[in-house]
Order: structure tokens, then sequence, then C-alpha cells
């Protein structure tokens, strides 16, 4: 009888006796054991009622309890270390670069609004907002520095704000400065996000496009949990606040949530939205479980949710309670 433990194969005869000449053990090396441990799957020793100690120095595997202690300990500790990084897939990856970029927007924001009313006193007048507003404070800094081949020259010449003075400049402009390497930061995650879509959930990315795709799965915890609900589900994930008012009145229940966003459905009419935010779905969670079980690529997905769009508009072309002959 063969027996896998965590540190070999042993083999018994009817009588339990230990056959040392055909067990084939492991080397004394804590990381190929632990490679061992996590491949083989050990049989539970209780079960057999074996004393894995006693076997291990009886097949000359080690040649003391305190080596056999030793190597079981660290052989363990590098089994759960692999365990745990072998856990990290790549769309709970994608997940962390989601939640970053969230955490980049609310701080770029924030930053965004101190830079404006910041700069604002020395130049009201420019009309600029955001990365735009920060690159041009990072790259210029006074309105002073500005040439005449600028387009905001004659504005500044005519500029009732402030002066900076060189101090103030300086801290301003690397205030500037750091927050256009926030958003140089986020096209990159945005980068890294699209690249490692395409490995993880090609079709989802082929119908929801990588961002959304990515946002639907940061949304639900994984992709595995994204590929398991059912499409009226995913078709109003992020609409939880009309969801919970429609549940507790008698308000109308959402039809779409972040799905919302894909110009399939923003671009609609609003009465075909609902109709559309429907087929949308159903697509997604076919391709979330094409990709989640077999991650082969299905090119017609895309080709009927079109052919599916194309037919509610021509079905619903007009608003409800209007018809052509009223137009």
């Amino acid at each position: 009888m063969e027996i896998t433990t965590w540190f070999g194969t042993i083999v018994t005869d009817k009588d339990r006796k230990i056959s040392t000449k055909e067990c084939s053990l492991c080397s004394k090396n804590p990381d190929s054991i632990a490679r061992h441990i996590i491949d083989s799957r050990p049989s539970k020793a209780s079960s057999l009622q074996i004393d894995l100690r006693s076997t291990a120095l009886e097949c000359g595997f080690v040649d003391s309890e305190e080596e056999y202690e030793t190597l079981l300990r660290e052989s363990a500790i590098k089994a759960s270390k692999i365990q745990i990084s072998n856990a990290t897939t790549i769309d709970i990856r994608i997940i962390q670069a989601v939640e970053a970029i969230d955490d980049i927007d609310e701080t770029t924001n924030l930053l965004s609004e101190r830079l404006s009313e910041w700069y604002g006193m020395y130049f009201p007048e420019l009309n600029l907002t955001s990365e735009d507003l920060a690159q041009f404070v990072a790259k210029h800094g006074s309105k002073s520095n500005l040439t005449q081949d600028n387009e905001w020259y004659s504005i500044a010449n005519n500029s009732m704000g402030a002066e900076l003075s060189g101090s103030e400049e300086k801290v301003i402009k690397d205030f500037a400065t750091n927050l256009c390497n926030l958003y140089k930061n986020r096209k990159e995650i945005e980068d890294y996000i699209m690249e490692n879509m395409e490995y993880a959930a090609p079709n989802l990315t082929n119908i929801a496009g990588a961002l959304l795709g990515s946002r639907l799965i940061s949304m639900t915890g994984s992709l595995e949990r994204l590929a398991s609900l059912p499409s009226s589900t995913i078709q109003v994930i992020g609409a939880n606040k009309a969801l919970f008012k429609h549940l507790r009145s008698r308000a109308t229940s959402p039809k779409h949530g972040v799905i919302f966003n894909h110009p399939l459905i923003k671009n609609a009419p609003w009465w075909q939205r609902g109709k559309i935010a429907r087929a949308f779905a159903s697509k997604i969670s076919l391709a979330a479980r094409i990709d989640y079980y077999s991650g082969e690529v299905n090119d017609k997905l895309s080709i009927n949710l079109d052919e599916k769009i194309q037919n509610i508009k021509n079905t619903y072309p007009y608003p409800p309670g209007k018809n052509k002959s009223k137009n």
C-alpha cells in the first residue's frame, strides 16, 4: 500500500510494515518538500493510524526528532507562502488597480480644486481646470513668464491678479508638478488595466471594454463572482440607491447601473436604454462565464450583441405614445 506523506511516499505491506527499499523520499530541501506538499496532497495520518514522526525515522528520512520538527516547520512555512502567492490571481491585481484609480481620482479632484483657488489669486482670468491647469502652472509658473506666442499672453498682461514672488512661484510650481505626476500615474495604471484585461478576460473586454469590464470585476469582487451572477443582477450593479428605493417604496425599478457609462446605452434614446441594457448585461454575463471557465475568445458574442441592438433600434424607433404618422 502506498501512502503519501509530507516527506515522500512510503510503501507498507498488509501488516502495515514499511518497506524501506520501495519508499520514495524527498530531499531534505524545504523548497522541494513544500512543492511536494502542494502538488501531492498528503494523506491524513490520523485516518491511516500512522505515526509520521516514527515513520520518518524508520525510513531514514531524518536522524532525530529535532531534525524532523525543523524540516516540518520550514517546509510548512514555505508551502504556505507559495499558496498565498498563487492565490493572488490576475483579476485580484486588476481590482487593486481599479481601486488605485479611484483613490487617485479622489485625490486629484481635491488637489485640483486647491490649485485652482490658489493660483486663481494670481491669474483669475485663466480658464483652465484639472490636468490642463496643473500642466500650465507646472510649465510656466508666474503669468509674467508667458511669451508673446502663448495664447494667454494678452490676457495675462491685463490680469488683475497679484504677482508671484520667487519663493511662492517655486512652491506652487512644485505643487502643480506633483499633481501632474498623479495624472500621469493614473494613465499608466489605465494602460496596465487594459493590457491585463486582454489576458484575464478577453471576451468581457471585447463586449464591455477594458475599463468598464475591470470596474464590474472590482464591484463584484472577482471574475469568478461576476461569472456566477445572473444578467439581471449585472444590469443593475452600481444602482444600489435606486434599487433600495424601489424595494422600499413604489419607485420604478432601475434599468441600468454602472453599465450606463457604455456608449451603447449612454448614447441611445431614453426609451431604448432599458432594452439595450438588458441585452448588454446578458452578453456581459455570458462573456464573463466563457472567460472564467474556458478563456477562449468567442468573436460571435459581439456580433450577436450588435444584431440585437440593431433589432431594438429598428423595432422601437419612436418614444412610447408616438408613431410615425405623428412625426
